[in-house]
């Protein structure tokens, strides 16, 4: 609304406007009758399937106890078997554990300012935004978030079913109705490590315990009518588990290729849209891969990576800069002469001579540096073959040829 309490739509109507009020009446009611987190469906939406999931868990393992290691049709357990197969019962307990902590913990929302968050209205988004910003002044504007009215991270990403921006978003799950992002990724993969393993450690039981059943008929068809009647409990968990653990070993083997590459599932998915992805060429390149070794000791030691880029140096010859006043010079050998004066434009004149007639022996140089008040010798080169002269600064055009030459430099 504006001073006059007028809505868009009502003002555009005033105006004559009637399809852009038709349209800003229609989004209004679509804004209003939207399942929001305070509506009932909202409220469905963002629960998930957590509850599912956690369902899923509980009944698999009841099943395992009774009709796997409890059946009475089933010969009794000895006591490293017995060990063995309640082994997997403590592992799958420990992994609810884990799913517990990923679905209520805090992924890493980035926290908004609550002086900002009142202060600003929904139809004013980037009033409060500080345009000083170093990443907005660096040009990095997809850093902005109108929704949070935040300058957030470079790994960070606005998640449209939380509502919030996440550090080091990874991707939301619903399965644990929960974003996965910097501070909850290792309960996540914890999480993922504990129930594959558990699946395989029952699995292996539920199918050694079917293929040494004594009363089983010898010939095959027999075998299977006689599995069928007799452990349907068992052949039902054995399939449930054989299906889940097919997929949550390839997410889980995903997640650890990600963890050793330090690199997240939105950054592979939108390679393309990220420009600190992106080498000098175009190509990609992740500036937070520090190893295979050290990604994943600082995942294990510390629960995430720090957003530290790796920066290799490397020598850049033949880059031209400022050239600087005072020149270091090693040696009196092999060199050519330069002497630097201003001329009456206020221009710093470099003179480059390796004349012999300029000095007794043609292979030694001097650099002699004059201005208006005063010369003085400031340092010598050092230069082999008439063709290296490497000063402290960068210059332009020095030491490259024999050829006596000038260059203007302004001051």
């Amino acid at each position: 609304m504006d001073h006059t309490g007028l809505t868009p739509a009502q003002l555009a109507s005033d105006k004559n406007h009637r399809q852009v009020a038709f349209f800003l009446g229609n989004a209004r009611k679509l804004f209003e009758k939207r399942c929001d987190g305070n509506h009932w469906l909202g409220k469905l939406a963002k629960l998930g399937f957590a509850p599912l999931l956690w369902c899923i868990i509980f009944l698999l393992i009841v099943t395992y106890i009774h009709s796997v290691i409890m059946a009475p049709n089933l010969p009794k357990l000895t006591a490293a078997g017995a060990l063995f197969a309640w082994l997997g019962v403590f592992i799958s307990t420990s992994g609810l554990v884990m799913f517990y902590k990923c679905s209520s913990n805090d992924p890493g929302y980035i926290r908004v300012s609550l002086r900002d968050s009142h202060d600003t209205k929904d139809d004013e988004p980037l009033l409060k935004v500080e345009v000083n910003h170093p990443a907005l002044v660096a040009g990095n504007w997809s850093q902005l978030c109108s929704t949070c009215k935040i300058v957030r991270p470079l790994r960070a990403k606005h998640c449209s079913t939380c509502d919030r921006c996440v550090e080091q978003f990874d991707h939301h799950c619903p399965w644990v109705s929960n974003c996965i992002g910097k501070k909850n990724k290792w309960d996540f993969f914890t999480f993922l490590v504990l129930e594959v393993l558990a699946m395989l450690i029952t699995g292996a039981v539920t199918l050694t315990r079917i293929l040494t059943d004594p009363l089983a008929p010898s010939s095959f068809g027999a075998w299977l009518n006689h599995t069928g009647s007799q452990h349907i409990g068992a052949i039902m968990f054995l399939l449930a588990d054989f299906f889940l653990c097919s997929g949550v070993t390839i997410l889980t083997v995903t997640q650890a290729s990600q963890i050793a590459y330090n690199i997240t599932t939105n950054e592979m998915a939108n390679a393309m849209r990220y420009s600190y992805l992106r080498g000098p060429g175009g190509r990609f390149r992740n500036p937070y891969d520090h190893g295979c070794r050290k990604n994943c000791s600082d995942f294990l030691i510390n629960g995430y990576n720090e957003d530290v880029e790796y920066s290799e140096e490397s020598p850049q010859p033949g880059r031209i800069g400022i050239v600087q006043m005072a020149m270091s010079c090693t040696a009196l050998q092999n060199g050519v002469s330069h002497s630097q004066q201003t001329n009456g434009n206020d221009h710093v004149v470099i003179n480059v001579n390796n004349s012999s007639g300029f000095h007794s022996d043609p292979h030694s140089s001097q650099c002699n540096t004059h201005n208006s008040s005063s010369s003085s010798n400031i340092s010598s080169c050092s230069r082999k073959n008439k063709t290296e002269c490497v000063p402290l600064g960068l210059g332009i055009g020095l030491g490259k040829n024999g050829d006596a030459r000038a260059v203007v430099v302004h001051d």
